[in-house]
């Protein structure tokens, strides 16, 4: 099963997304649905927001007025969280209990509106964001729904803006384009990405990676940064640090396109136990890759290629890990010097071929960096 979170701000076009990844075979759980459907007139949900709002929150036909509603919470922070604290923890829980009757080989695609706001990008094993700009947007709620063009836009500064929905998406869908344009990137997404990872999941397959250097990319950082999120969630309280290592965790230097995470633990056993969660989050085992040390994980995601190497925090392969990454990221000269080393030897080789290539080059200058460690007073982190 692959659980993906869907999201984007009001106007951008979410639920027509919605709605075509349905068409190509998708489980939706939406969660304005599932808002409405627990606290709807006789649930539990719905005598907790009479309780707390009164009678005032009732319409004649006996369900919540939701226009009453809204206008008590909506400028009010405090009326709001005690309204989410009522509907959330419900919607979670008809959200997971439809997620454990989706089928084992099923795409699950959770409707989540405020996925963003509420920080629940971590939870799914990728975030798909729709996207339109803020007049289009403005056009579409003032056009289609009939709101006023003030309040259109109070709703959407009240969002989270492009920037935080650029950090947690894994796939951006434009929607400033016509219909067709949207269904198009849909099909391309749901035929070359989702259905890829969905299988590789199930299969217990790594995705395959790109062979040879490339060039540095800036969206290194932002995908680690994703998956340093999605494995922390995984480990949870089992976590003792969450880290983007390797090369691609250092700007500038040219690299296979393999992001690189390390996961601290303090005991290798625990890879074991968290098997499941990290499947969860995308990532499936590869004994291919452990030793001594390491027990390795790589992600299902035809599109993100990654791998993930548990370790016991504290451990010799856990601190020169952290220790390589952090000597490159503050010297120039040594960063060069690994840049013309790996396109002497590197240039062609496969992830497994770079691996050894690179382990050859930390016994060369793994003195060289714990002399940098021991004049800067460096010691490893553990976020």
């Amino acid at each position: 099963m692959l659980q993906v979170g869907l999201t984007g701000g009001i106007g951008s076009g979410k639920s027509t997304v919605a709605r075509r990844l349905v068409a190509r075979g998708a489980v939706l759980v939406d969660a304005d649905v599932l808002a409405r459907e627990v606290v709807a007139a006789g649930t539990d949900g719905f005598a907790a927001v009479v309780a707390e709002f009164g009678e005032r929150v009732v319409g004649p036909d006996g369900e919540l007025d939701r226009p009453a509603l809204g206008a008590i919470v909506f400028n009010d922070d405090a009326a709001r969280a005690k309204l989410n604290g009522i509907v959330h923890p419900r919607v979670r829980e008809r959200a997971n209990q439809l997620v454990a009757e989706a089928p084992p080989d099923a795409i699950v695609v959770q409707d989540v509106p405020l996925l963003v706001e509420g920080g629940m990008a971590a939870r799914f094993a990728l975030v798909v964001v729709v996207h339109a700009d803020v007049e289009t947007r403005v056009a579409r709620l003032v056009g289609q729904r009939g709101m006023a063009e003030d309040d259109a836009r109070a709703r959407i500064a009240a969002q989270a803006d492009e920037a935080a929905r650029r950090a947690v998406a894994d796939a951006w869908l434009d929607n400033c384009g016509g219909p067709e344009e949207l269904e198009a990137a849909v099909d391309r997404l749901w035929d070359e990405r989702l259905v890829p990872f969905e299988a590789n999941l199930r299969a217990g397959r790594p995705a395959v990676a790109r062979p040879g250097l490339h060039p540095a990319d800036p969206a290194w950082a932002a995908a680690g940064a994703r998956l340093v999120a999605r494995v922390a969630h995984a480990a949870g309280e089992l976590a003792r640090g969450v880290e983007h290592i390797g090369p691609t965790a250092v700007p500038d230097l040219p690299a296979p396109d393999v992001v690189e995470i390390q996961l601290g633990v303090s005991s290798l056993s625990n890879a074991v136990t968290l098997r499941d969660n990290l499947a969860a989050v995308g990532f499936v085992p590869d004994p291919s890759g452990d030793d001594a040390e390491t027990r390795c994980f790589r992600s299902a995601d035809p599109a993100r290629p990654a791998k993930l190497q548990v370790r016991e925090a504290g451990s010799d392969r856990w601190r020169a890990a952290l220790l390589a990454r952090d000597w490159l990221r503050a010297d120039a000269g040594a960063r060069a010097e690994r840049a013309r080393h790996d396109a002497e030897r590197a240039a062609g080789a496969g992830d497994d071929q770079y691996a050894e290539l690179e382990r050859r080059w930390w016994e060369d200058v793994a003195v060289i960096a714990a002399g940098w460690a021991a004049s800067s007073g460096w010691a490893p982190s553990l976020h």
